[in-house]
């Protein structure tokens, strides 16, 4: 088998140390790593396979001879290097939005659109991480049964927004918790911000935490509509909207689905245990249902509460919950890979 020089961009975060994870859990064919980052972060050590691997600052030079390039440093490492080293001959598998929707980039879920993999021009980029959570349950019902609209409401952990979120939620708790005062009987914002440290904590609270973007959407709930319309390559209407809660690894999200044929719940769990990379979790006798503490670490999207909608004559909600930092962004990068090597394509 082939082996091959990798990089992964943006090492020491959140999702870079969980890409390193991953490409040692499952034995990808790495002949030589490299791990890049900011001058902040240069010097930090990881371990792949038991050896130490020094982190650089992310510059030209560390590309030189690398096959692929995992990017998970922000937009600004994505747009300063992807389409530079792919003209070289490097394959970029990005997590930025940077290149989400540009026209000549895959945006790839493997289990829902790998054959446009073949289209790639040396860019491949990995989707938001509530687009592949929801769209792992929701393209397999949309092809047994046409979804007309979806309505859709994510409840996303800290770690979405990186290491220093997930500081800040620990940091916060501890503040707040000597004083459920503060939380119970009206104190005003600047009270419980003078205490928590900070404006609009997420500690014991739910945040809107994008900007407001066209037609009072916030900037993640577009990405959702844009990216499902792209990855399905038609239009579902997607209606969504995006919440920052007090967890820490894996988001959920509540589905509400209106389909052009009915679907029984028992028929929708029998086409959901049969999608790949699903599994459902569903059980009301014994209360077990997905929740993002038991999901994150793991690499499956988990659906349950499956029910009828009684508003509409062919509707369903669901609940689904996958680990962000895997399969919502990590594992999906690593499985664009994999999937490219068993097409040729790297």
């Amino acid at each position: 088998m082939a082996r091959y020089a990798v990089a992964v961009i943006g090492a020491t975060g959140a999702v870079g140390k969980t890409i390193v994870k991953i490409l040692e859990e499952r034995s990808f064919p790495v002949r030589e790593l490299r791990l890049g980052a900011t001058a902040r972060s240069s010097g930090q050590v990881l371990t792949f396979h038991g050896e130490p691997v020094k982190v650089q600052e992310t510059k030209e030079e560390l590309f030189r001879g690398i096959d692929l390039a995992l990017f998970a440093g922000g937009d600004t490492s994505s747009e300063q290097y992807a389409w530079r080293i792919a003209r070289n001959g490097t394959v970029v598998v990005d997590n930025s939005s940077t290149f989400r929707l540009d026209p000549r980039v895959p945006l790839v879920i493997p289990e829902i659109n790998a054959h446009t993999l073949r289209d790639h021009q040396g860019v491949v980029a990995n989707p938001n991480c509530s687009t592949i959570i929801m769209l792992l349950a929701l393209v397999p019902l949309h092809r047994a049964a046409g979804v007309r609209r979806a309505v859709v409401a994510t409840y996303q952990s800290v770690s979405g927004a990186g290491i220093a979120a997930m500081d800040a939620l620990q940091e916060q708790l501890r503040a707040l918790l000597p004083h459920p005062e503060l939380l119970m009987n009206g104190a005003s914002p600047e009270e419980i911000e003078a205490f928590a440290g900070t404006q609009s904590p997420i500690a014991f609270n739910l945040l809107f935490q994008w900007p407001i973007a066209e037609e009072g959407f916030t900037t993640e709930e577009w990405k959702m509509i844009r990216e499902t319309q792209k990855i399905v390559g038609e239009a579902i209407p997607i209606a969504p909207t995006t919440v920052r809660v007090p967890s820490m690894v894996g988001h959920g999200i509540a589905l509400t689905v209106e389909l052009n044929r009915s679907l029984s719940p028992e028929e929708a769990k029998e086409i959901l245990r049969q999608a790949e990379g699903v599994e459902v979790l569903d059980e009301p006798s014994t209360g077990r249902f997905p929740m993002p503490i038991y999901a994150a670490g793991r690499d499956p999207v988990y659906v349950g509460r499956i029910r009828r909608d009684p508003t509409v004559p062919a509707g369903l909600h669901l609940w689904v919950v996958g680990d962000n930092l895997r399969k919502g962004a990590a594992l999906n990068a690593v499985q664009i890979a994999e999937t490219m090597i068993s097409m040729g394509l790297l």
